[in-house]
């Protein structure tokens, strides 16, 4: 047996992080790209460039910053926030999972 547990973060009652979030975050921050990003989680680019907005709007803070391109397409980059949010809340969920596994081991390690 193992604990699967999903986080999120909210604020005012609106989710503003989650694993789902942060996967497409890190996309953009490895492809330079929204519209790969959005490829790789099977997403269209509408619904990938809305759910960015959202967690901006949620935040109240720029994650994301595009260039339009010419001939060779543009660019979607991490803003330098958007970058510690990516690294607090990956270091927060592995934390969190880490505390999970460590209390189940605890508990059910002797009852089953």
């Amino acid at each position: 047996m193992e604990p699967k547990a999903k986080l999120w973060v909210e604020k005012d009652g609106a989710i503003v992080l989650s694993g789902y979030r942060v996967r497409l975050l890190q996309h953009i921050a490895e492809t330079g790209s929204l519209a790969e990003a959005a490829r790789r989680m099977g997403l269209s680019y509408r619904r990938a460039w809305g759910k960015i907005r959202e967690i901006e709007s949620n935040l109240g803070v720029r994650l994301v910053e595009s260039e339009v391109g010419g001939a060779g397409g543009g660019s979607t980059r991490l803003t330098a926030v958007g970058e510690r949010v990516v690294a607090l809340y990956t270091q927060f969920e592995t934390a969190a999972q880490a505390d999970i596994r460590r209390h189940f081991v605890e508990l059910f390690s002797e009852e089953v």
